[in-house]
């Protein structure tokens, strides 16, 4: 398993995503989601696997948080996402190709 959560210091799903993992003993690798982001590939994936509007935020304190309802093309939504991390709700977890967007011990459960 290739475990990776991408999260904010200040989210508790976050940290509880965390603790998940820790408290089974499972190694992942933790990326700050406001300093790094998603590259446009990994991005991709993610979408892939829990569609574009569940990854977006929409309690995002992002001036353009709001504005992301009224796009209606996909490709600038994602452009957004890729712009401006804080518009990703978080933790965003994946293994492979398989992601979660949240807290979801119970897909986790199924990764092991």
């Amino acid at each position: 398993m290739n475990i990776q959560i991408y999260s904010r210091n200040k989210c508790f799903d976050s940290k509880k995503a965390e603790r998940w993992f820790k408290e089974r003993r499972i190694k992942y690798q933790l990326i700050d989601l406001d300093s790094k982001g998603l590259s446009p590939r990994e991005l991709d994936s993610v979408v892939a696997a829990v569609g574009l509007d569940n990854i977006i935020d929409e309690k995002s304190k992002s001036p353009d948080a709001p504005l992301l309802k009224y796009l209606s093309d996909r490709r600038q939504k994602l452009e957004k996402l890729l712009d401006d991390p804080r518009l990703i709700k978080s933790p965003v977890v994946r293994n492979g190709r398989q992601a979660t967007v949240g807290y979801c011990p119970e897909v986790w459960s199924g990764w092991e």
